[in-house]
């Protein structure tokens, strides 16, 4: 397996600098970093991104959470180790992730049950951590970016999910 090219958000200068702030404001939103990182997962599985998968997966665990909320996180609606507030950031960020599949995407009952687990601020928090993992999951997918175990050690030199940058 090789990749088609380098990875564009490597070659163009400023990219990855560009998407990573974009990763830290949204950690100043206020959603808790484990539902971020179960978004990043569950959006990352329906793109087919083996290096976001693999990431945040080992993001997860390295945070400490059960191995069990890692790997059903793609059953989660059959799974009893998700909050309610997960469920609903889970659902946005399925729909989010799959804009085409439903004339009206975003139901507004799929927002509303949204919006009784999270704030404005939490909501925008959302919706650009969906945009942002839907961009990095389109840049590696398109270029066939490679999964490994540079991965792990990229996770073990970050700071622990839920920390600041």
């Amino acid at each position: 397996m090789q990749p088609r090219i380098e990875n564009p958000a490597v070659t163009v200068p400023g990219a990855l600098t560009a998407l990573q702030d974009l990763g830290a404001a949204v950690r100043g939103s206020g959603v808790p970093a484990s539902t971020l990182s179960l978004i990043e997962a569950r959006a990352s599985q329906i793109n087919g991104c083996s290096v976001c998968l693999d990431m945040h997966s080992r993001e997860l665990r390295a945070a400490g959470e059960p191995e069990v909320r890692v790997v059903m996180v793609g059953a989660w609606r059959e799974a009893p180790y998700f909050s309610d507030a997960e469920r609903a950031a889970l659902a946005l960020t399925e729909a989010a992730t799959r804009l085409a599949d439903r004339p009206d995407a975003i139901s507004d009952e799929l927002w509303e049950e949204a919006t009784r687990h999270y704030d404005d601020s939490q909501l925008a928090g959302l919706v650009l951590a969906i945009a942002a993992i839907n961009a990095f999951n389109r840049i590696n997918a398109v270029t066939r970016q490679i999964t490994g175990e540079w991965v792990g050690r990229w996770v073990a030199q970050a700071e622990p999910v839920g920390q600041a940058s």
